[in-house]
């Protein structure tokens, strides 16, 4: 806890990462933590573990602002739904993290707190609407943080700040008490919307959902560590029909190669690609055919998580929309599992991502080979700024 609050303090004027800091009353339970896991009272992995979460869960006590002026001093009574689940799973909640202003945005650059920084070089977006929480993990300043992906939310900042992020199938988590009694979001953001997590390796990311999915009679799969190393004849296709910019290309390209490195065998296909700005029509048909319509013949996806390298903040700041969601949201529409891993770096030294999508309910499948890639490439050893 000392070594992140250190960070933060360090970090935090540069990168613009928090917008609440709770860092007296982490570091009491901190110590409460320490005390009950001396006694043999340890509640699991994340007990004592500092975790950030995204400034649009409610936290009981703690201001929820969506980064909206609006909603500046707002301070709900009670926790969001997951929020809850990790407290019981002992973690500390060590901030709030700053986000494009009501999740509106992918470059994290429009908050009433001031924007969020990529923190391998401050002159580049770090990415939305998830940016602080990217920023944060990245630079070392918490364990992990609780997101949402939308169109890519989460993902496209864990591209940019070179740290995993993973969204589950739609509602493996329940994000109840995402501003409570505010006005309720659009039928659109109501369907695209899921939990999403971020940390600095897979495995860290398996620890989090075990603490916050609820098992659905799956019990003989075991946890989402256990499945990590289980052993899977994987079908891989190969997206053939995405438009990315050369570096992205390169760095997809050796990414394929590691996973084949591994004994898989790849197949072009094509990537289920939606624009949701046509709106959500068919959606529920979509998502009940999907799986065979597009994996018949194979059980992942993969594709790079951007079109293009991370813009720049001066070139990003008249455009909310500077990153494009191009590869990324179709797995919001059709509300599939998908991760973004760290795939290498470009001309600049910033972080790229491949990102891996897999079948509804399928999320081990996903994480399994995540982590067999994230162990083979090496990627995302040293943080930032370190």
């Amino acid at each position: 806890m000392a070594s992140c609050l250190e960070r933060i303090e360090r970090l935090e004027p540069r990168l613009g990462a928090f917008i609440t800091v709770t860092a007296e009353s982490a570091a009491e339970e901190a110590k409460a933590a320490e005390r009950d896991i001396a006694r043999g009272k340890r509640k699991g992995f994340l007990h004592g573990i500092p975790v950030g979460i995204k400034d649009f869960y409610d936290t009981a006590g703690i201001r929820t602002t969506a980064a909206f002026e609006h909603f500046r001093d707002r301070i709900p009574a009670k926790d969001a739904a997951p929020v809850q689940k990790l407290r019981d799973a002992g973690a500390i909640i060590i901030g709030k993290t700053n986000m494009h202003r009501l999740g509106m945005g992918t470059t994290g650059l429009e908050s009433c707190f001031g924007p969020a920084k990529n923190p391998w070089n401050p002159d580049f977006i770090a990415g939305g609407s998830s940016s602080g929480s990217a920023a944060a993990v990245a630079s070392g300043m918490c364990f992990a943080t609780l997101d949402t992906d939308a169109i890519g939310s989460c993902r496209l900042p864990a591209a940019c700040c070179g740290v995993v992020g993973f969204k589950g199938t739609y509602g493996l988590v329940d994000i109840t008490g995402i501003l409570a009694g505010e006005q309720p979001p659009s039928e659109d953001i109501r369907w695209s919307s899921h939990a999403a997590v971020m940390t600095r390796n897979v495995e860290d990311t398996a620890v989090v959902l075990d603490a916050l999915v609820e098992r659905r009679g799956d019990e003989g799969l075991g946890s989402f560590v256990d499945s990590l190393n289980q052993a899977a004849d994987l079908r891989i296709g190969v997206a053939n029909n995405v438009r990315v910019d050369g570096e992205v290309s390169e760095a997809f390209e050796r990414a394929v190669e590691t996973i084949q490195s591994l004994g898989r065998r790849v197949d072009a296909v094509a990537a289920p690609l939606t624009d949701l700005s046509k709106g959500i029509t068919g959606i529920e048909e979509g998502r009940r055919t999907v799986a065979d319509r597009y994996f018949g013949d194979i059980d992942l996806l993969l594709l790079p998580t951007t079109r293009t390298v991370t813009p720049r903040v001066d070139e990003a700041k008249r455009n909310p929309m500077a990153l494009s969601a191009e590869n990324t949201m179709f797995a919001n529409y059709f509300g599939l599992p998908a991760i973004s891993v760290p795939c290498g770096f470009d001309g600049r030294g910033l972080p790229l991502g491949l990102q891996i999508v897999g079948r509804p309910w399928d999320d081990r499948s996903v994480l399994r080979l995540a982590y067999r890639y994230q162990a083979a490439s090496g990627h995302n050893s040293t943080p930032p700024l370190a």
